[in-house]
């Protein structure tokens, strides 16, 4: 994989896991409704996988890259986190939302595990710092979107 691929999908990966999890997590804590999650999620993996590449299209331009690597990254971008929040679509339709909600925490820090091992290898970096920091940030997301979605439930509802 290119470099521009790389960076593409590494961010595309994190964002499209890291936003869909806050994403549904908040979504479920203040709604408790199948239907809006599977709305959200639909949502980011449109709506944000086109933010994502746009913003990666611009901030590679303003690093003065190749035109065919911007293009590279940007389409990555796109794909990956498109793809990524697509499958936690899956858990949400064919589960009980809670046991779905559940499946797609473990789904996404899997993926982030994963994705953090690959880069701590890469780069000669002790494995369990790199995956440890990573981690703590998505579930610091978890944590936050789902106290969110409580509060907005009790205010609002």
């Amino acid at each position: 994989m290119d470099k521009a691929m790389r960076i593409g999908f590494s961010f595309g990966l994190t964002s499209g896991i890291i936003t869909t999890l806050g994403l549904i997590v908040g979504l479920h804590s203040g709604t408790h409704s199948k239907l809006v999650i599977i709305g959200g999620i639909l949502t980011i993996a449109i709506a944000d996988a086109f933010s994502d590449a746009l913003g990666m299209h611009i901030s590679e331009e303003s690093e003065n890259k190749k035109t065919r690597d911007i293009w590279i990254s940007t389409i990555t971008t796109f794909l990956t986190k498109f793809i990524f929040a697509l499958t936690f679509f899956v858990p949400v339709f064919l589960f009980d939302i809670n046991t779905a909600i559940f499946l797609s925490v473990i789904w996404g820090l899997s993926l982030i595990t994963i994705l953090s091992i690959y880069i701590a290898k890469k780069q000669g970096k002790q494995v369990w710092k790199v995956t440890l920091e990573h981690l703590a940030i998505a579930i610091l997301v978890i944590i936050i979107t789902h106290y969110i979605g409580d509060w907005v439930a009790e205010v609002f509802v």
